[in-house]
């Protein structure tokens, strides 16, 4: 039988930093929770909490709504940074 892989815990940033509240102004405290195409990415991935995955993810259409990062990126204006357009 194949043995289990064993992954290393991932951490919740915010938790560890004790924020309380995330800003939708500022866009440099959940880059880290964007793709490169400026999708939300899951809390598998980036080791959030729930509630702070659920205060990224309302800060982060917040800031999709006043136009702070893009909506849709499309596959031929893809950068390799998330935000070395901005």
């Amino acid at each position: 039988m194949a043995e289990k892989r064993k992954f290393k815990k991932r951490y919740c940033k915010y938790c560890e930093a004790k924020i309380d509240f995330i800003d939708y102004k500022d866009v440099e405290s959940y880059k880290h929770s964007l793709s490169e195409r400026y999708k939300i990415m899951p809390r598998r991935l980036t080791g959030n909490c729930k509630k702070h995955q659920d205060m990224v993810t309302d800060a982060i259409k917040k800031a999709r709504q006043i136009a702070l990062i893009p909506y849709v990126v499309d596959r031929k204006s893809v950068v390799p940074t998330a935000f070395e357009a901005l």
